[in-house]
């Protein structure tokens, strides 16, 4: 399977883009592999210790340092419904180690907050900086230098990214992702949407409104939209660190469980202590890279994966920009509609064909590398399959060679466009991102005045009170990363839904962010320059003409540029903003973090 030229381009770029920075990766984790795992050489009180809490058998095969030993990282919590089946996992792992003459021990846990939660709240400031934090929690987890590989418990916006993080930095031990999958199917996402936008203009009420969110969010797993929790399984296993089938299979089944202990088996197989030792930090590579944004693209994915995926694969010492993510975007066929891209969730996904005939079709059309390393020891072709329960064992069939249900997943011969779902916008107003495939042809250009708003609040405010009456580009600011962590304005989407219905050309333009769950409206997310560094968005007034242009990409302030750039920047007081709710514990990371077109890290 040859890859497609413009795709084999972006990866040899990145490649050479990387060497450097690449070859000091690998030796560093090469050079942990060969000085091993220290049970040995820890001293008696230490290794004491380590295996104080376990049971007699455990301890004798830990004392000799000949059994396996399995590190588990998890972010368990019970209110996160995505979360919550992790509740049983550890002893799920730890039978399935045992019946191959390993132990399992759990290494630590790491936060997992919910972005559904924390919408429009002051919590959510702390939301992107939590993946950092995650990657910290994993390294501290893993740092007893206890094991021979490890299991990650993970699902949701940031956790995951933030999982990957860590384990990169233990890039010399074998990593397996084990997901939970969604919860079935509430009511349709449509149907919710609606009565959102029924309660922004005053026509239903609270209780209405809570009675449809219970409905859609109403069981253990991951919400079944496909935003940033959806988005990560998918990429963790169109990379290779899932088991083949297993990104959407439902929590509390017995396929769910047959996969957990599958992926506790095929961890501890790739330790270095046998013949088929695949550590993570060798799985991602740029070609792994360069997959998971193809996958990105194809099912139109999540905006916050394009700093997500930048922060991931620096971690393993790989350089990506938006450019690459653009340039593949282009050269990518849109192959699901899932809402918000549509009206179908994961779930008919997954019984249309899944991530299987996904794969299958990207392969067979040259646009994914099959040629890489995988913790199922095959290339991407053996990701080519379902997942099953046959006389109650564990099996995987040939993925379909038709989708069950074309209007969700589509082959590369009938795409739903001919692009991906995402797309880098640039002008004079700086760099952005927007996620175009939910967004009608005929809202994918907007010229109009801009409207400015120093926090979302403003604009919530002004459109309750009958404010915004025309056309528009709200411009939303001061909410990026350096400024108050760059929080989600998931919540500006039901008004300014209600506007675009009514027939006004509606677009955002903001240094915050959008999710995955952005929808029909444009936005024009993660500006950078952000306002508080200064960057031209401080300097848009009311009035100004903008022009959004999603179909060839540009973002353009119409007007006398002279002028504009000579403009004193607007600034504000964000010192509310940085106390309450934990805010003023993450001042470093404000001073820290970097700019969202190089991940929004505080590593980089």
């Amino acid at each position: 399977m040859t890859v497609r030229q413009a795709i084999q381009d972006v990866t040899d770029r990145i490649a050479a883009r990387s060497r450097d920075t690449r070859r000091d990766y690998l030796n560093r984790i090469d050079a942990a592999r060969e000085a091993g795992v220290y049970r040995a050489a820890l001293s008696c009180g230490n290794l004491a210790h380590g295996f104080a809490a376990c049971t007699p058998s455990e301890k004798a095969a830990l004392a000799g340092n000949k059994a396996l030993n399995l590190g588990i990282v998890t972010s368990y919590n019970d209110m996160l419904s995505a979360h919550q089946p992790y509740q049983f996992y550890p002893e799920i792992i730890k039978e399935a180690a045992r019946e191959i003459g390993a132990t399992a021990q759990v290494a630590g846990g790491v936060p997992a907050m919910c972005d559904g939660i924390t919408q429009g709240q002051a919590g959510m400031d702390l939301s992107l900086f939590s993946r950092d934090v995650i990657a910290m929690a994993t390294a501290i987890s893993l740092s007893h230098n206890m094991f021979d590989a490890a299991v990650y418990l993970g699902i949701c916006d940031k956790i995951v990214p933030g999982l990957v993080i860590g384990a990169l930095s233990f890039g010399h031990l074998p990593a397996v992702f084990i997901p939970a999958g969604p919860m079935p199917s509430g009511i349709p996402n449509d149907e919710k949407s609606k009565v959102r936008q029924l309660y922004a203009e005053g026509k239903v009420g609270r209780a209405e409104l809570l009675e449809a969110e219970s409905k859609s969010y109403h069981s253990a797993g991951t919400c079944t939209f496909y935003g940033t929790a959806n988005s990560n399984q998918m990429l963790m296993e169109i990379m290779g660190l899932h088991l083949p089938g297993a990104s959407f299979v439902n929590p509390g089944t017995p396929l769910r469980d047959a996969l957990t202990r599958e992926a506790t088996k095929r961890a501890l197989s790739l330790s270095a202590l046998g013949n088929n030792y695949t550590p993570i930090g060798h799985i991602m590579d740029e070609k792994a890279i360069v997959n998971g944004l193809i996958g990105l693209h194809a099912t139109g994915g999540s905006t916050n994966h394009t700093m997500h995926l930048i922060a991931m694969a620096a971690a393993a010492g790989l350089q990506v920009t938006w450019d690459d993510m653009s340039d593949l975007s282009d050269a990518t066929p849109l192959l699901a509609r899932v809402y918000p891209n549509g009206v179908a969730d994961v779930n008919h996904f997954h019984a249309a064909g899944g991530m299987g005939f996904l794969i299958k079709e990207l392969l067979e059309g040259g646009y994914l590398h099959e040629d890489v390393k995988t913790v199922w020891g095959t290339g991407l072709s053996g990701y080519t399959v379902e997942a099953k329960l046959v006389d109650d064992k564990l099996d995987f069939e040939p993925s379909p060679d038709e989708s069950a249900l074309p209007k969700v997943l589509t082959s590369v011969k009938t795409p739903f466009q001919q692009t991906g779902g995402l797309k880098l916008l640039s002008g004079n107003l700086g760099r952005s991102v927007i996620k175009v495939s939910a967004v009608k042809d005929e809202h994918r250009v907007i010229e109009a005045p801009a409207r400015v708003f120093h926090g979302q609040e403003g604009l919530q405010a002004a459109f309750k009170a009958g404010e915004l009456n025309g056309d528009m580009i709200a411009v939303v600011r001061f909410s990026g990363p350096k400024a108050i962590g760059m929080p989600e304005l998931h919540n500006l989407t039901p008004p300014l839904s209600v506007l675009q219905g009514r027939g006004f050309k509606v677009a955002l333009l903001t240094d915050g962010r959008m999710s995955g769950a952005s929808g029909k409206v444009p936005a024009a997310i993660h500006m950078t320059p952000e306002a508080v560094d200064g960057g031209p968005i401080s300097k848009i007034r009311d009035g100004d003409m903008i022009r959004l242009d999603a179909n060839e990409g540009t973002l353009t302030f119409l007007g006398d540029e002279k002028e504009f750039f000579s403009r004193t920047p607007a600034s504000e007081d964000l010192r509310p903003q940085h106390f309450g709710m934990g805010r003023e514990l993450f001042a470093g990371f404000r001073s820290l973090v970097g700019v969202a077109d190089r991940g929004a890290s505080v590593f980089n």
